[in-house]
């Protein structure tokens, strides 16, 4: 089926060439979610679909995407680990490389929850089983490595979900995990110890440039984290972003060291577990807390604990438990997956513009995407929901793929086409011309 987008070459003058029609990681170009773009599909129908391609398997990966190449984590149908590289013209196969061997169910979730990442040369994927590597974009191995065997079975309850941060010429990666781990976690190995680390890797040859061990004092379920590291510049310079173990933390890119730490809720319980990723706005780094506890926003630039003295603003209405919020045009928007509510936030001072229900019955497990004006996100059951991301809330369509969940990963948007994965399918829509 012929497309007829809109190629991002209007984009370049706002951030260069490349970046404003590529989706590189799990939450875009700016690691919050949002991508200029052109037109997308206000009310999608079944009509602005200009392919589907069949999964092997299911996970919660989110698709990313640069120029043609379209990378995807997922099972196949005998429980190999498998990254897909689709053609972005037509959805067929360009390659697939299996990484590694016996995909777990736990929950939810299973091995194949992280997404990929890519600079458009190479890319480099992570699996719960802790097999990592490195491609060309042409489908040629760089390097394998397997953190399970060097350092431990990543000890997660509902399995490891963290994607792989590529920044700076440099690979990151967090595990922050249980110790000791349970003998009924999956994949436990008879040895409980653990310790929860951010790892640095030249992504040329996947070696260790660092290794940090961070610390918490959360006990049990609460030293876990399903989050992804993100980068952030501002008073104290290069950061990296680490959210988990009851704690927001900005670390050093050189070596890891912690530059300032907080708290972010006072309630301390066994089973706070944080599956949110942070996000940032010039001056501020804001992070969710799990199960009810608020969305907290820290001023930049702090030294050591800052759990008092950081803290600009707290969100507490509808605060998220799993959706990592969207940073669009100067605003926060924060989706409560469970309720469906979608509220749009001053990420300056926390005061709530407005917020509304979406659509459906079932719960959003994926986080909000936005782009062209516009708020995708797609509930457990297959239905895609778009929102007017302006004054007031507005629902514009929806659009269900019945009979293929559960989808519980996030909407892509690139080259001027969404990229929606549900159980069953990978779905390419656009507006055509």
């Amino acid at each position: 089926m012929k497309s007829t987008v809109l190629h991002a070459v209007l984009l370049a003058a706002f951030i260069g060439p490349a970046l404003g029609a590529n989706w590189p990681n799990w939450r875009g170009p700016h690691h919050n979610g949002f991508v200029e773009s052109g037109p997308l599909p206000a009310a999608p129908t079944r009509d602005d679909i200009l392919w589907s391609a069949p999964m092997p398997g299911r996970g919660g990966s989110t698709p990313v995407v640069w120029d043609d190449h379209v990378f995807v984590n997922t099972p196949d149908e005998s429980g190999n680990l498998v990254l897909l590289d689709l053609d972005r013209r037509d959805g067929k196969d360009r390659w697939r490389r299996t990484i590694g061997i016996g995909n777990k169910d736990q929950g939810r979730n299973n091995m194949s929850a992280p997404s990929p990442v890519t600079d458009g040369k190479s890319v480099f994927t992570i699996f719960g089983t802790g097999d990592l590597a490195a491609f060309d974009v042409d489908g040629r191995e760089l390097w394998k490595r397997s953190l399970g065997k060097e350092y431990g079975k990543f000890a997660v309850m509902w399995i490891y979900g963290s994607s792989p941060l590529l920044h700076g010429g440099r690979l990151y990666l967090q595990v922050l995990q249980r110790n000791p781990m349970p003998a009924d976690y999956t994949g436990f190995d008879g040895k409980p110890e653990r310790e929860s680390y951010l790892l640095c890797l030249d992504p040329k040859d996947g070696k260790t440039l660092w290794k940090h061990v961070r610390k918490t004092d959360s006990t049990l379920e609460s030293q876990e984290s399903y989050a992804t590291p993100m980068p952030y510049r501002g008073a104290n310079g290069d950061e990296l972003i680490v959210v988990g173990g009851d704690h927001l933390s900005g670390h050093r890119l050189d070596d890891g060291s912690e530059n300032w730490r907080a708290r972010l809720y006072e309630k301390r319980d066994d089973w706070y577990r944080i599956v949110t990723s942070p996000v940032t706005v010039p001056g501020f780094i804001i992070a969710g807390g799990p199960k009810g506890q608020p969305v907290v926003a820290l001023r930049d630039g702090g030294k050591g604990d800052v759990t008092t003295t950081g803290v600009a603003w707290k969100f507490t209405e509808n605060p998220t438990d799993w959706a990592t919020p969207l940073v669009m045009n100067d605003r926060l928007y924060v989706l409560d997956g469970g309720k469906r509510v979608l509220s749009k936030l001053n990420p300056k001072t926390g005061e709530k513009e407005w917020s509304g229900k979406l659509p459906g019955r079932e719960v959003i497990w994926g986080s909000p995407t936005g782009a062209d004006g516009k708020i995708y996100q797609f509930s457990e059951d297959g239905t895609l929901s778009v929102c007017d991301a302006g004054a007031e809330f507005k629902v514009l369509g929806t659009l269900a793929f019945e009979g293929e969940g559960p989808c519980r990963g996030s909407v892509t948007v690139a080259h001027d086409q969404l990229f929606v994965k549900t159980g069953k399918q990978l779905h390419c829509l656009a507006v055509r011309k």
